[in-house]
């Protein structure tokens, strides 16, 4: 049965063209996600860094 699936999920695999020599065709872009991350990113480190120096002065 192992071996039925395996063949039964490897076939289509086999059967697609392989992508051509010097990357794909149609490039992912990126910009936009990374962008929304590096900006989400950074808004958290102030969070924390303004939260920090809260507690910090609360201390003193």
């Amino acid at each position: 049965m192992l071996l039925t699936l395996s063949v039964v999920f490897a076939l289509p695999a086999l059967a697609d063209d392989p992508p051509p020599i010097g990357g794909s065709p149609d490039p992912i872009p990126v910009d936009g996600g990374a962008s929304l991350l590096a900006a989400g990113g950074i808004g958290y480190a102030v969070k924390r860094l303004r939260a920090k120096k809260a507690a910090r002065k609360v201390a003193a």
